[in-house]
């Protein structure tokens, strides 16, 4: 366990240092300093397998972390203060939307995903105050550490619109939902309705479904509609949907920069 934590915060150091040496190697060879021998060149092939060996199984590792590690429970503790009329298994679905976040950005590797429950943000957001725990948690899960930035809705600016796009391509993934045709919506998603958050964000998988509402008479209000990251109403191109591993097969969207989570809260 100790060897596995100790390798997961210094992944990329392992590799910058083989990189080093490679680099190191190959002036050296163009300099004339030193002549190459036959173990370098299995040495090389070597250690880059190992690279790649060693990032496979990082990715691996990581993804288990998000998945099984156990959160701190002052969090549920702290956010049934925050929503009282929370209960015992609405605070574990919460953990749940979080750790679904945290793996979007796993996944999304390094590019901003965007935050859509209010909910799930409040307990994001008392688990950053505990510095330490938050850290630990960051470097053994992600490899970097993961800024908060407040909630966001979805907007008509489609540009401002890729981090929540890779929030919900890869929320849908994780239960199996197809992005661009949703039957229903991921858990991530539908924390603040089916809890009853105030001044939270409320989505449906289809926009036909607010369309109805709206002929009915009930008016669509703040809801929000999943397939509106993928039917072109506000995707720029296919790239960036999900963020570098989404094929262009899967849906549209725009690429967006920026570290995952983005500045300060």
């Amino acid at each position: 366990m100790r060897i596995r934590r100790l390798l997961l915060r210094h992944v990329g150091k392992v590799q910058a240092l083989v990189l080093l040496l490679w680099g190191l190697a190959a002036l050296g060879a163009l300099l004339g300093a030193w002549r190459p021998r036959p173990g370098w060149l299995a040495w090389g092939l070597s250690s880059l397998l190992g690279m790649i060996l060693l990032a496979v199984w990082a990715r691996w590792q990581r993804e288990k972390y998000l998945r099984e590690a156990p959160l701190p429970q002052f969090l549920k503790r702290k956010l049934r203060e925050t929503y009282p009329h929370l209960s015992g298994k609405d605070v574990d679905l919460v953990e749940r939307g979080l750790r679904q976040f945290f793996l979007a950005c796993l996944r999304s590797r390094r590019k901003f995903v965007a935050m859509p429950s209010q909910v799930v943000d409040a307990m994001w957001h008392e688990f950053i105050l505990h510095t330490r725990a938050y850290r630990d948690w960051c470097a053994l899960s992600l490899g970097w550490f993961l800024h908060h930035t407040p909630a966001l809705a979805l907007g008509a600016q489609a540009t401002n619109n890729d981090g929540l796009r890779r929030a919900w391509y890869w929320a849908c993934r994780d239960e199996a939902i197809k992005p661009d045709a949703p039957s229903r919506l991921p858990l991530l998603f539908a924390l603040d309705a089916k809890l009853g958050i105030a001044n939270g964000f409320h989505y449906v998988p289809d926009c036909r479904d607010i369309a109805r509402k709206s002929d009915a008479g009930s008016g669509s209000g703040g809801t929000y509609c999943g397939t509106s990251f993928s039917d072109g109403s506000y995707s720029g191109d296919a790239d960036g949907f999900g963020g570098v591993d989404a094929s262009s097969s899967d849906a549209g969207g725009s690429d967006g920069g920026g570290g995952c989570g983005g500045g300060g809260d």
